[in-house]
């Protein structure tokens, strides 16, 4: 913003800065020198940020919405030879689901506590598909970093 002019070097403060509450987990927005923030634009951050669909002139407002940043609860590894998995009461070629432990742009490392076998469905198996996805089935944009997932099956 600051070689765009859209700064004040007296005060040494942005017109436009978006802050966080911690304690709500919601957005502040404070607007100054007359600036306007539109969020009408259905491709805005708006519902990232917890912003409503509109255009803010004042100069500070608290948000009603919460910030929706990290809107994993899960996440799935999925390998589409399996039978006998369930996720949330429907049959999910699921073999594992956990929360993970780090922050977002860390590395997750993680290692299963037990070993749960599940039954295959094929006889003979020449390829199969393995995918990462959220709570919902979205897969996951892991924005090619490399992921390793070992898997141990064994002759009933």
């Amino acid at each position: 913003m600051r070689p765009n002019d859209h700064y004040d070097d007296e005060s040494d403060k942005y017109f436009i800065s978006v802050s966080a509450n911690r304690s709500t987990l919601k957005t502040v927005l404070t607007l100054s020198n007359g600036y306007q923030l539109d969020f009408g634009p259905p491709n805005s951050m708006r519902h990232v940020l917890g912003f409503n669909s509109t255009v803010y002139t004042t100069n500070y407002h608290k948000f009603e919405n919460v910030v929706n940043i990290t809107n994993i609860n899960s996440i799935l590894v999925n390998i589409d030879i399996i039978t006998g998995s369930h996720m949330n009461g429907r049959m999910q070629p699921v073999i594992y689901s956990f929360f993970p432990n780090v922050s977002p742009g860390y590395k997750i490392v993680e290692k299963l506590p037990h070993l749960k076998y599940l039954p295959v469905t094929l006889d003979t198996t020449a390829h199969f598909h393995t995918y990462i996805a959220d709570q919902d089935g979205n897969l996951l944009n892991l924005r090619s970093e490399v992921v390793t997932i070992r898997l141990d099956i064994r002759q009933k």
